[in-house]
């Protein structure tokens, strides 16, 4: 174990020595190193860092949550589009008659979706979205509020004109969320009370834009927006203890049935499975990291014959000092670990720079991207272990020149 830490020893010295003396050489070759970590590591991080925002917008959507719709998220390839236009849209209806009829469902909400003008006042905001939601919708999508609150049953009840709307709406119109709370605003010809503002929730990439919304209750948006043209949908959430694939095929012998279906005809809806979202999600990202590892790792193969060269000229510098180690004992294996440290130690410093230029982008890129872009631990923990293999492939050939060279031949050069 002490005969370990003085090799280390001896090889740290002799690896920052090599820095001091041959410091262009050195330079040069820790580049490669550190523009293919830069490479490898940038895209990486990038990449997962929007995977990981998308997969928490997506997790916005509900757990175990099914979306019933005429329409099919995922293109419906198979289908012409007359088909699924043909379709007739959800009704309220059939979401009592599912929380009725359904064994596995806990919530059920009937969401309606439209597009119009907001005006306080002088000022308008045009082409704002509107949702007409029940009270379970905040059971199925959790909403952060920065000021105010959500519906009271009371109020579903009622239908009352009172209205829920988005953080940038609010700073659109009143200059700050904490004035808009009171404020009524003209929607379609009628008056509506703030009573909630919505907490800013930054760019959406799946389709909700809160920010930008006004919610309504639903007894009052039908009074405003026909629920044939408005792109109604059902958002069902399964029990916790069930799959999402026994709720999917319970949830649709149960719109057959809703539907009155014969076992000859196809679906006229279709089910939309948060769960299936995030693994398309996870499958395509797979392939954009493999395609930019295999660009960064272009760039670092560069960098490796860099310290492979450095550790060929090492190990003719230093031949008479290997020739007297092995003639007062040192071993084979000694002289070999000697120097793939030494080239292991060399590409972690090259690492370590190639980690701090993507720190530096990740600080450049948060802001423009609108989401946060950050070096996360294991990404890290990848560098390391890329490096010390990178180290050891460029260190291996000149390592065992070195530990098969004889001793007198080498004390004699």
């Amino acid at each position: 174990m002490l005969k370990s830490v003085r090799i280390l020893q001896n090889s740290l010295v002799l690896t920052f020595k090599e820095l001091r003396v041959n410091k262009l050489r050195t330079a040069l070759s820790l580049t490669g190193v550190a523009f293919g970590i830069f490479c490898i590591i940038g895209v990486l991080t990038t990449v997962n860092s929007l995977e990981q925002n998308i997969q928490n917008e997506i997790k916005s959507l509900g757990n175990n949550t099914i979306y019933i719709d005429k329409w099919d998220y995922s293109g419906a390839p198979n289908k012409p589009m007359w088909k699924l236009r043909a379709r007739p849209v959800m009704k309220l209806d059939e979401a009592g008659l599912i929380k009725e009829r359904s064994m596995m469902t806990s919530e059920i909400t009937y969401l309606m979706q439209s597009n119009t003008n907001l005006s306080y006042k002088d000022d308008v905001l045009e082409d704002v979205r509107v949702y007409g939601i029940n009270d379970a919708q905040i059971s199925i999508q959790p909403i952060q509020f920065e000021i105010g609150r959500y519906f009271s049953s009371s109020e579903f009840n009622a239908g009352t004109n009172n209205c829920i709307i988005g953080y940038v709406n609010a700073e659109d119109l009143f200059g700050s969320a904490e004035r808009a709370i009171g404020k009524r605003l003209d929607v379609k010809g009628k008056k509506v009370t703030i009573i909630g503002v919505i907490k800013k929730e930054g760019k959406n990439f799946i389709g909700w834009d809160y920010d930008k919304c006004i919610m309504l209750n639903n007894k009052f948006a039908k009074q405003l927006f026909d629920p044939e043209y408005s792109n109604p949908i059902l958002i069902a959430k399964g029990r916790p203890d069930i799959t999402t694939d026994a709720y999917m095929q319970e949830l649709r012998g149960v719109m057959r049935q809703i539907r009155r279906l014969s076992p000859t005809q196809e679906d006229n809806f279709s089910l939309n499975s948060v769960e299936a979202f995030s693994k398309a999600i996870s499958q395509s990202f797979i392939t954009i990291n493999i395609v930019g590892s295999i660009i960064g790792g272009i760039s670092l193969i560069v960098g490796m014959f860099g310290i492979a060269n450095i550790m060929f000229v090492t190990v003719k510098e230093r031949t008479s000092v290997i020739g007297l180690k092995k003639a007062i004992g040192a071993k084979k294996v000694t002289i070999l670990f000697e120097f793939l440290l030494e080239a292991a130690i060399l590409c972690i410093l090259g690492g370590a720079i190639g980690l701090f230029l993507v720190y530096i982008l990740t600080l450049i890129l948060s802001g423009p991207l609108d989401f946060p872009v950050f070096l996360s631990v294991p990404m890290i923990f990848i560098t390391v272990v890329i490096c010390l293999v990178v180290g050891i492939l460029a260190g291996i050939i000149p390592a065992s020149r070195a530990a098969k060279m004889d001793p007198v031949t080498a004390i004699r050069s």
